[in-house]
């Protein structure tokens, strides 16, 4: 290891007045000689290069340490400290290749996943082994590509926190709920929670996919969701509930105030009938939005006659089925925030106009 040695007082030149360019070829020079003995090095050998590496580094241009984290990422033995130093870049053409693939500790994959761009997430995400530590992170902080890349990886462990997050991403999502429902690993009790709010077309395609073994009880399971579909899409009588409403409407003009209170109080058929009519679109209409997988066309008859957030929130708990997670009423009112008067009003419009035929 004489040659590295030989190499310091050339390094200290560069580092102190060598150019860019300079500065570039020595880190050149200094990585070939790296990667051409790496096999045969010991530790106190590695880390050697660790220190003039890890000093030349610390002033040269962005392009030159791309190229470094691209020839050192496949190396087993990769200097530690400049491999972690390169993950942090906030470049990710610099910090992808050693996210991708080198060896890096579970304290260090945390902080970057729990501090950097989705890019450096989704770099992370398709290593070749994802801890639970880190997995966590990842599902919980990254975005759709991140969460998707992260459940097809097979040498990712998920924890049931994770499992569960995904879970609840994916009643949005029924290409997600597709993918974690192929998970072997993913514990009995949150595969039927998967199952249970899982679209008709996802349910086939989960079942079509599933082992002979598996079949069965997924069969069993479905038995059961069809029951409660079923019971819960059992036709419902507004009679009622519309001349409630229409009477109040008559005597004094409904307000938000009275759809929230009938939500609160658990009156579902009442508040149907009160959107319809403050909203002036179909009941049967209404009913059949309300009852569907999605949030989307509470948050736009409500945006269309300018509810707030709390009477939104309580429309959304008062739909018939399972409560909506804390992720759902979120993604919900981050979705409502978004959704513009105008662009409201012209969806009701064309509900106002379809007669109960059609969504």
């Amino acid at each position: 290891m004489a040659a590295p040695a030989s190499l310091l007082p050339e390094l200290e030149e560069v580092v102190q007045h060598g150019s860019a360019e300079k500065r570039a070829e020595t880190l050149r020079r200094i990585t070939t000689l790296f990667l051409d003995g790496a096999p045969s090095f010991n530790d106190h050998h590695v880390a050697l290069f660790d220190d003039v590496i890890g000093c030349l580094i610390a002033e040269i241009e962005a392009k030159a340490l791309a190229e470094l984290a691209r020839r050192i990422a496949p190396v087993d033995n990769a200097p530690e400290r400049v491999v972690a130093t390169l993950a942090k870049n906030d470049d990710i053409d610099v910090a992808g290749p050693v996210l991708k693939t080198a060896r890096l500790s579970d304290p260090d994959l945390v902080a970057i996943a729990e501090t950097k761009s989705q890019a450096h997430l989704l770099a992370m995400a398709s290593r070749q082994r994802l801890s639970e530590v880190v997995s966590d992170v990842l599902v919980k902080r990254g975005d759709r590509d991140v969460a998707h890349s992260v459940v097809i990886n097979p040498g990712a462990s998920l924890s049931e926190r994770a499992f569960t997050n995904l879970i609840n991403r994916a009643q949005m999502d029924g290409d997600l709920a597709e993918k974690v429902g192929r998970r072997t690993d993913i514990p009995p009790r949150l595969f039927r929670q998967l199952l249970l709010q899982a679209s008709e077309v996802v349910q086939k395609r989960l079942l079509a996919a599933a082992s002979p073994e598996t079949q069965a009880d997924i069969r069993k399971i479905l038995a059961k969701v069809t029951d409660e579909v079923g019971a819960k899409a059992a036709p419902r009588n507004y009679t009622a509930a519309l001349a409630t409403v229409r009477a109040l409407h008559k005597e004094r003009k409904l307000t938000e105030a009275d759809v929230s209170n009938y939500a609160e109080s658990g009156k579902y058929e009442e508040t149907i009938a009160a959107l319809s009519t403050i909203c002036a679109v179909p009941v049967e209409v209404v009913d059949r939005l309300m009852n569907g997988e999605r949030a989307d066309p509470v948050l736009i008859l409500a945006r269309s006659v300018d509810f707030g957030w709390p009477t939104v929130k309580a429309v959304i708990n008062s739909r018939p089925g399972p409560k909506p997670t804390q992720s759902v009423i979120d993604a919900a009112h981050e979705n409502f925030e978004r959704l513009t008067g105008p662009t409201a009003q012209r969806v009701v419009r064309f509900w106002q106009v379809r007669q109960g035929t059609g969504e």
